[in-house]
């Protein structure tokens, strides 16, 4: 007996829906959430002592640059290249010409 064609419709719809929350309640992701959570308060903290926006944007986003190439070669073994270790010496010296700028020191 041939089943209906609302039933056959339906079966996509849920196996979307069981993925979509496998996605939302996957500890990476749960994850990844808190992590940008964290950035925001970050953000909210910084902006909310009277730091520039212009300053301090540049700075957490290479941070952040920063941050993902270090965790990647600590937990998925990914070897940095010498263009990415001097992407990050230059990052690196980015953020510490932001610094000086962020603190009023004179150069």
């Amino acid at each position: 007996m041939k089943t209906s064609s609302l039933q056959d419709a339906e079966k996509p719809i849920q196996a979307s829906a069981n993925g979509l929350l496998s996605t939302v309640f996957n500890p990476y992701f749960m994850l990844g959430l808190t992590a940008f959570g964290l950035a925001l308060l970050g953000y909210r903290f910084v902006l909310g002592k009277g730091l520039k926006l212009s300053l301090a944007y540049p700075v957490f986003t290479s941070s952040g640059f920063i941050i993902v190439l270090i965790a990647s070669a600590i937990f998925f073994k990914e070897k940095l290249n010498w263009t990415q270790w001097t992407g990050i010496a230059f990052i690196l010296i980015g953020v510490w010409l932001t610094a000086l700028q962020m603190f009023d020191v004179e150069s």
